[in-house]
């Protein structure tokens, strides 16, 4: 379903100039996406929204992985625009959002978002976790179930086998031979703001988190999506993780990659949307 603007998203795995320029618009207006700030925890914290589209749904809250901010998860929240508010807000010291003297870790990032969202005053969410906000999103879904009424978790990192910075960032590499190389303007955005030293630092707490002790107690209807063609989260680990978490299904996306909520925005979104539709409909 094509988002505000009218124009039709990519297919799985691609990501062309339409979704390029999107991505790059904050602050300014774009496809039915503003921009706004607030203090957040003490910092000032940028939010991408979406108008509320009208009628009984819940918000959806995006939240990014590391090294990155809300400019790859646009496709995304343009595509769900059309039937949910959205907000897709900045971790502290990345995108637009005020840089700290330190860099989090999933639990503080946890603790930022749950400030974020007692600031915004919202009914429980659908949050949606990409990669090692997968992580922050399921450090917050297990410490505040009251928040949370489901949970995405998109590409999970990290998996047990490559659980290091060096074998996080093999995948990684593996992973960029397969995306849609427009993405990469994106990325060196993304890290000139966030600083190296914190796109590392945070790559350290990744691998250190132990992201298990969260999943098993997650109580929201859950839901474990990767590309087919992820190298960052292979096949076992995405079942992995799927049963960990107590009603969670797992699903592949046919021809994505690792950032299958940036390629892929339509699967994802309608995977979201089924996922929310029974407590709506019953």
């Amino acid at each position: 379903m094509p988002g505000r603007s009218g124009a039709r998203p990519s297919g799985p795995g691609r990501f062309g100039a339409p979704e390029l320029r999107l991505a790059l618009a904050a602050p300014r207006p774009a496809a039915g996406l503003t921009s706004e700030w607030r203090l957040v925890d003490g910092l000032r914290a940028h939010t991408r929204r979406a108008a509320d589209p009208g009628g009984d749904t819940p918000p959806v809250v995006l939240v990014h992985g590391l090294a990155v901010s809300h400019r790859y998860l646009t496709p995304l929240a343009v595509t769900l625009s059309a039937t949910h508010p959205v907000y897709v807000p900045d971790l502290p010291g990345f995108g637009l959002t005020e840089r700290p003297g330190r860099a989090y870790d999933a639990r503080q990032h946890a603790a930022f978002l749950a400030a974020w969202l007692a600031a915004y005053r919202l009914p429980p969410v659908c949050l949606v976790g990409h990669s090692f906000g997968a992580e922050v999103a399921a450090a917050l879904a297990a410490r505040r179930p009251d928040a949370v009424r489901a949970l995405v978790l998109a590409g999970p990192t990290s998996d047990p086998a490559a659980r290091t910075r060096h074998g996080l960032f093999g995948r990684w590499l593996v992973d960029t031979v397969r995306e849609a190389p427009l993405q990469a303007p994106i990325l060196l955005r993304d890290v000139w703001d966030a600083r190296p030293w914190r796109v590392y630092a945070t790559l350290a707490h990744s691998v250190h988190n132990p992201i298990e002790e969260d999943l098993v107690r997650v109580t929201a209807p859950t839901l474990v999506v990767t590309g087919s063609r992820d190298p960052v989260v292979p096949p076992a680990w995405r079942s992995q993780v799927a049963r960990l978490v107590p009603h969670a299904r797992p699903l592949a996306v046919p021809g994505a990659a690792h950032n299958v909520a940036t390629t892929a925005p339509r699967e994802v979104a309608d995977a979201i949307r089924t996922l929310l539709a029974p407590p709506l409909t019953r």
